[in-house]
């Protein structure tokens, strides 16, 4: 592609108009390329729950026409003058981040997620159900050979979600490790986990799950709502992390944890976390969150991946029926992420 043919005009994708309404084709004016942009020729398109909240607009801060899609995996076709590290032709991925201010405290260590000001991919902007994407070149992460760019971008959103928490927190290959929910964030920890070498056990309300949770990477399974398979594993556990996004029993959880260890949060519980500090305090147990990883922790990620050969476990569909994928999406028959095909 010649750069004459990689300049448009416009930018077509697929948006809501209103709150829940279905998507449709919609064309809007991306202004002039940054000097420290890139623009991506989207291939492929991850959908999350986080899309199907900003088109209900749960959070509150959706604004119509409105173009989902953040695990986005493409070609670049343009580059700002400024632009590092990236070249024409190349492939990458782009998560829910898509720049940060690279200049205060926390960009400048490296945790550019964690920036005050950084800039999410579909809040306030377009997103990835459309031909084309632009984002700040620190944030378009290169693809690694051997990587199926046709499965990768869930990893931009969920697999990083789930891999910075063993960076961040020191996991160690010796630890056990424990995993609640077994969905779009839950199987990719699992894997993570049991090629990381810990020790991994699987939480879920139904133990109908539990081949399927071992063939993902569990050693083994526990029914959380189970009190005496509960009470059985007390103080057994490292590292618990919560992907699931419902209100559980914290406290038994809590009691699932060795001394030092740590409850960390990825999903989103839709209620306040009911925990007394005589739950934390004479253990030191710790209770945190984080959202998704920084551009180097998603490199390295990248790297594990390609190494192990840890790909999302994904479904397929045409970016023309993203309607019929969105309504997959909502009844819950995701299994376990749902990746829309440009080209079709």
């Amino acid at each position: 592609m010649s750069l004459s043919e990689s300049i448009v005009d416009t930018f077509t994708g697929w948006a809501a108009k209103a709150p829940g309404a279905p998507l449709e084709p919609h064309s809007y004016d991306p202004g002039p390329l940054g000097a420290e942009e890139v623009e991506v020729a989207v291939e492929y398109c991850g959908i999350c729950h986080s899309d199907q909240s900003m088109i209900d607009n749960e959070w509150g801060n959706a604004r119509y026409p409105f173009i989902p899609g953040h695990e986005v995996v493409g070609t670049i076709v343009r580059l700002g003058e400024q632009a590092r590290g990236l070249k024409l032709g190349q492939r990458v991925g782009i998560g829910w981040y898509k720049g940060s201010c690279m200049h205060c405290g926390s960009c400048m260590e490296g945790s550019h997620n964690l920036c005050r000001t950084v800039k999410p991919t579909i809040v306030g902007s377009n997103g990835g159900f459309a031909d084309r994407l632009r984002s700040h070149w620190a944030w378009a992460v290169a693809l690694p050979d051997g990587l199926d760019p046709a499965l990768v971008g869930p990893l931009f959103c969920a697999g990083s979600t789930v891999f910075s928490p063993l960076l961040e927190f020191n996991v160690k290959p010796t630890d056990k490790v424990g995993v609640v929910g077994i969905g779009g964030l839950g199987h990719l920890a699992l894997r993570f986990l049991n090629a990381w070498g810990c020790d991994v056990t699987a939480f879920t309300s139904s133990l109908s799950k539990q081949d399927e949770a071992k063939s993902l990477g569990a050693h083994k399974v526990v029914a959380s709502t189970d009190s005496a398979a509960m009470k059985a594993i007390a103080g057994s556990l490292d590292f618990l992390l919560v992907t699931a996004s419902a209100d559980l029993d914290w406290n038994a959880l809590l009691g699932t944890l060795k001394g030092k260890g740590r409850l960390h949060f990825v999903g989103i519980v839709p209620s306040a976390i009911p925990v007394h500090v005589f739950s934390l305090i004479p253990q030191q147990k710790t209770l945190s969150g984080s959202p998704v990883g920084s551009p180097a922790s998603m490199a390295t990620m990248l790297e594990f991946c390609a190494r192990h050969q840890i790909l999302p476990q994904v479904e397929h569909f045409p970016m023309s029926k993203v309607n019929d994928a969105i309504d997959h999406l909502r009844a819950g028959k995701a299994r376990y992420r749902v990746v829309l095909d440009a080209s079709k």
